[in-house]
């Protein structure tokens, strides 16, 4: 395919490749201790703050939750520089215009609340900083003072539904839409109820609460009305204001272009993913390149600070954005503001809710089932060719909250099974997230040692059933047959949550399953387990084949390419699945196709066709990406 050497070397640089150098090897700690944490908050500091303030606890509660869901983050700012457990901003503003382009999309007078806070409460600014209960405390006194500003009762009995607008207020939005948006974000959880342990070990209960909140109160607020993208040439749910920010689809000079191919999906190839990214790189940077047609595109950009969405490329066109064609011509690209190896600072709770209700709509829109099959990350996609694995991207990292997140979309990753683990069932990993704290490595890049712990989606998987055995090996990675490393993106020894894997082995605490064609190992106690099993469909190689082979794409067999369309050689990776082992199916009803699109055209060409044929793969869980089989080399049959 025409793809110019500037547009190759751009497709690796949209998130950071894998990169090996300076790491740990062997057998780490499989978890870390965390850094001291802060006085710990109990959950009756709530119940306290919003008696003496006057705020219904269940709205605080909500409030807090949809801010931050009760943690504190040991005292460190979010983006948009808000602090503590309701998010209170403490922002020079002559640095607006440095933090993430907010002059856009907040008030410049909120971006202090932290000190309005501390008129208000009498509390130093210091300690409403670092001490979640005087954080807490100066929640409630701003939303009390946002209550009483538009002329509405004040007092911890007073009804929940009557605080729309001071929840509303809360939000520190540009407009009107906006902040309607973060108000019914919170009623909604209200209406849920939630239930977690914070990072600093509390248990925190808000009890579901049915409330019909006065809507109209929004009308009050001293803020310009906003717009909705009903009429515009977004696809978005209304609720997210999303922007349309067009990637150019134009010619350069000697038959090049970019950044994109037009198409007509689902007609030339349905949209079985979404990938998620993270930019590394800051939104406007990242906004930047999407615009430049000799770099690469993708769907749809996220902010961190606040989960503004704009959109570039319209879901029927093949974005360049998963460093896979197959996978391009069959996906949408999500980027999230973001750098995986820092992980919580840039991760908000804000993009996570905003990226959920985008990835609901564009799936049931696109039928695309909402698992981790389907729901991707960049570092789950496959390499085309053997010579292209080790290149493959990381993203979104292991700090990126794969449970919380499906939880949003309503979809929670398998997590209860009456089933027990065995040789021959299919297990879902869900180690937790809050108090997953692995060992990780320079995350400052090479040499820097052991990262600040964090919160993990991972667990480590080794070589033998010993907590001090060298973990697994990856090929693709470590193409010397070395161990895998702790590395933040040496990702070739770990199973993140909500990955499948069939069981080889079991002994005692620890699970052996089959990955990247060898046995890996993981600890799971039946007190406290990482894995649960599940029925599915696995793959086995046919009977009298001593291996079977696993590629990164799905092209089909030669003689169904026409005349003038190059046959797309299909080469095997590095990988095999030898006889005995068995790999959980992710989809058994993918398309085998080639879409060809090597021209450039103002509409879509005549020459841009979807090249389909006989041979049929099934998508496998195969190691810790996704990879295909032939369905001529495997049975397909229930797992044990």
């Amino acid at each position: 395919m025409l793809r110019r050497p500037k547009i190759l070397a751009a497709l690796a640089a949209v998130a950071l490749p894998i990169t090996l150098t300076g790491v740990s090897s062997g057998g780490p700690p499989a978890m870390a201790s965390p850094p001291p944490a802060p006085a710990a908050v109990e959950a009756s500091a709530y119940s306290a703050a919003a008696a003496k303030y006057g705020v219904p606890e269940s709205v605080l509660l909500a409030v807090s939750y949809s801010e931050s869901r009760w943690d504190d983050h040991r005292g460190a700012p979010s983006t948009s520089g808000g602090y503590g457990p309701m998010h209170l901003t403490a922002v020079d503003p002559s640095t607006v215009a440095d933090l993430s382009g907010q002059q856009k999309v907040v008030k410049a007078s909120s971006l202090r609340t932290l000190y309005t806070a501390s008129d208000l409460t009498g509390l130093d600014p210091a300690a409403l900083r670092t001490d979640a209960t005087a954080n807490i405390n100066g929640g409630a006194a701003l939303l009390a003072s946002y209550q009483r500003s538009l002329g509405l009762p004040v007092g911890a009995d007073t009804s929940p539904a009557q605080w729309y607008g001071a929840v509303a207020s809360y939000a520190e939005a540009g407009d009107k839409v906006a902040a309607s948006g973060f108000a019914d974000d919170v009623y909604s959880i209200m209406a849920r109820g939630a239930a977690r342990t914070t990072n600093t070990g509390q248990q925190v209960v808000m009890p579901a609460m049915a409330v019909t909140p006065d809507k109209a109160q929004v009308s009050k607020l001293s803020l310009p009305a906003g717009t909705k993208p009903a009429t515009s040439d977004v696809e978005c749910p209304p609720s997210l204001g999303c922007e349309w920010l067009p990637a150019p689809y134009s010619e350069f000079g000697a038959g090049d272009y970019g950044n994109h191919d037009l198409a007509n999906r689902p007609k030339t190839g349905k949209i079985d993913y979404i990938v998620i990214h993270d930019t590394e790189g800051t939104w406007q940077g990242v906004l930047n390149l999407v615009q430049d047609p000799t770099y690469v595109s993708w769907q749809y950009t996220m902010r961190s600070s606040d989960g503004h969405i704009w959109q570039h490329v319209k879901a029927q066109d093949v974005a360049w954005h998963a460093g896979n064609w197959y996978v391009n011509m069959h996906s949408i690209g999500i980027e999230h503001e973001g750098f995986a190896a820092q992980g919580a600072t840039w991760y908000t709770e804000s993009l996570y809710r905003n990226s959920a209700k985008l990835v609901s709509y564009l799936a049931a829109k696109n039928d695309i089932p909402l698992d981790r099959a389907h729901i991707i990350g960049h570092d789950q996609v496959p390499g085309t060719v053997p010579s292209t694995v080790r290149g493959m991207h990381w993203d979104p990292g292991p700090y990126w909250d794969w449970e919380h997140y499906f939880d949003l979309m309503g979809a929670p990753i398998w997590g209860k099974s009456v089933l027990p683990v065995k040789a021959g069932s299919i297990v879902t990993i869900k180690p937790g997230f809050e108090n997953n704290i692995q060992v990780v490595s320079n995350c400052n890049g090479p040499g820097t040692g052991v990262c600040t712990p964090q919160a993990t989606n991972f667990v480590y998987l080794r070589q033998s059933p010993d907590d001090n055995a060298p973990l697994v090996k990856d090929l693709g990675l470590h193409p010397d047959g070395s161990a895998g490393t702790t590395n933040v993106s040496d990702m070739g020894s770990r199973a993140a949550a909500g990955s499948q894997y069939v069981v080889a082995q079991r002994q005692g605490d620890w699970v052996a399953v089959w990955y990247l064609g060898a046995l890996a190992w993981f600890k799971s106690p039946a007190s406290a387990p990482d894995a649960f099993a599940k029925p599915g469909l696995v793959v086995k190689p046919k009977e009298g084949k001593t291996s079977v082979p696993v590629y990164g794409r799905a092209y089909h067999e030669k003689a169904a390419y026409p005349a003038n369309i190059p046959y797309q050689t299909v080469t095997p990776l590095q990988y095999s699945i030898g006889a005995g082992q068995a790999y959980p199916v992710g989809d058994p009803s993918i398309e085998t196709d080639y879409y060809r699109a090597v021209t450039f055209a103002g509409e879509p060409p005549a020459d841009h066709v979807q090249v389909l044929g006989q041979d049929r793969y099934y998508q496998i869980w195969f190691g810790h990406r996704m990879a295909y089989v032939r369905a001529a080399d495997v049975d397909l049959k229930p797992a044990v």
